[in-house]
């Protein structure tokens, strides 16, 4: 007993390093991060705020007085100091009130609320078929390495990669939904106030252009952790000892290999989220990225500068969740 005790005292001692390594890891991350979000957040209100046009008189329209433009600019705050408009803006944001809607009135939180459901479901829902293909693909490349099921893969992700977002959509809906095979239908036909996995085939086109656009991506950086494993002096030893392949893969390669994996496909998931203005506009999809074109065309700062915020928001998170993920994984596989 006083043995089992020593040894998990001395494995506790061992365990509290990792731990602080861990939070001294991420802690200054989270610093850093809110700084950047709090200059992100200048950056947006001031930028949205120099676009050009007078926006009340883009709201009235040209038949309006000088004095019904002079109401509606003191009634808007556009006649304070650009730093008080700030201070209340990000004040607002801080408790939660996002401000009003100039184009229907409606508070800038249910304007954006759904639109952020419906982009975030589009994107989990692509990330979870592109994230273990892209690790299967991987392993499966580096497993055939230099043979033909390895060089047409690389072919395949090349030319994908090449393909800007848009034209790769247009082929699919080329394909798929108009001259083709017509099996999906070419534009995102979702109601106001539906869920987006209710309408299933309108979401095909859209996450299927996702998920090749990340797992091309992905799959040869998950095929390159595995060749430097596999090439190490480790794997080398395994494989004089008799180990089998499968064994030597998925037992001492791909855990070795994955950490990186995990930090890209946090980065490709906010990546995506940034990317799906195109994407969106293009099937006409009703979430993030057709709100940030609408806002932008009609001069809606509040959903503009909520929308953008929400954007870097998600970088920053996705960021320090790789970290957090990528420092245990870090962890386990240095302690094998």
């Amino acid at each position: 007993m006083a043995s089992l005790a020593n040894t998990a005292g001395a494995g506790a001692t061992r365990t509290r390093p990792n731990g602080r390594r861990r939070n001294g890891m991420i802690l200054p991350r989270v610093i850093s991060g809110v700084i950047i979000l709090f200059v992100v957040s200048i950056i947006v209100f001031f930028t949205t705020q120099a676009l050009p046009g007078d926006l009340p008189r883009l709201i009235l329209g040209v038949d309006a007085t000088p004095d019904q433009v002079d109401a509606l600019r003191v009634q808007l705050g556009l006649d304070r100091p650009p730093l008080v408009q700030y201070a209340e803006w990000i004040t607002g944001v801080l408790r939660g009130d996002w401000g009003t809607s100039l184009v229907n009135g409606r508070p800038v939180a249910d304007v954006v609320g759904f639109r952020v459901l419906n982009s975030f479901a589009l994107i989990i829902i692509a990330m979870l078929i592109a994230i273990p293909l892209s690790f299967v693909l991987g392993v499966l490349a580096a497993a055939r390495r230099d043979r033909a099921t390895d060089h047409a893969l690389f072919g395949v992700s090349v030319v994908v990669n090449a393909l800007p977002d848009f034209v790769l959509g247009t082929l699919l809906v080329a394909l798929f939904g108009t001259t083709v095979f017509r099996i999906f239908p070419p534009v995102a036909l979702i109601p106001v106030g539906d869920l987006p996995w209710w309408h299933p085939a309108s979401l095909v086109l859209p996450v299927m252009t996702i998920v090749l656009m990340a797992t091309t991506y992905l799959y040869r950086l998950v095929r390159a952790s595995m060749l430097d494993v596999l090439d190490s002096d480790y794997v080398q030893t395994a494989t004089l000892k008799g180990l089998s392949r499968t064994r030597i893969l998925f037992r001492h390669a791909l855990p070795n290999a994955v950490v990186p994996a995990v930090q890209a496909s946090s980065l490709v998931f906010a990546v995506s989220l940034g990317g799906l203005v195109v994407i969106e506009y293009l099937f006409g999809y009703p979430g993030l990225g057709t709100l940030l074109a609408d806002s932008i065309a009609t001069h809606d700062l509040p959903v503009l500068q909520a929308v953008i915020l929400i954007i870097a928001a998600t970088f920053f998170i996705c960021n320090l969740i790789a970290d957090v993920i990528s420092a245990r994984f870090g962890t386990r596989t240095r302690n094998r």
